[in-house]
């Protein structure tokens, strides 16, 4: 379906956030992302890559979906200690090091990212990378977000 879906980005004081999730009829079905997102009235924020670490810098799970799970986790931290939630990501990246595992999992991997992030989607990029910083990492997501000013 075409057209925009707008909707309010964090609340609190100063101007309102509007992100557009746009999805144009000529191209294919926008399932899990959406193919553009437009963004104002806000800051951006711009979040960096995030493995699975937990807090003392450990490698959380051995699968894609427990890893990814905990980068989302982590991601979404991030942009709640700047006062923004999931809808309010306008761009997500994911870099995979096995892009047939991730494809693989996609169902699973889309569940855990509505159970955490709901169904705003943002655009959305998977890669496939030879590696990540961590050497067992299977995932990193970096991501855009806006917020109000």
């Amino acid at each position: 379906m075409g057209g925009t879906n707008r909707t309010g980005g964090a609340g609190g004081a100063g101007e309102a956030v509007w992100l557009a999730r746009i999805n144009p009829a000529g191209l294919a079905p926008a399932t899990g992302f959406s193919h553009a997102v437009t963004a104002s009235g806000g800051r951006l924020v711009f979040l960096a890559g995030q493995t699975a670490l937990d807090a003392t810098g450990a490698l959380i799970g051995t699968t894609l979906p427990e890893q990814f799970r905990r980068a989302l986790d982590n991601l979404l931290a991030a942009l709640r200690a700047c006062g923004g939630t999931p809808a309010d990501l306008a761009r997500v990246t994911v870099y995979t090091t096995d892009v047939a595992d991730y494809r693989a999992h996609a169902r699973e991997l889309g569940r855990i990212w509505r159970e955490s992030a709901g169904r705003d989607y943002p655009a959305m990029a998977v890669i496939g990378v030879v590696r990540l910083w961590d050497d067992t990492a299977l995932v990193e997501l970096d991501g855009i977000a806006v917020l109000p000013c």
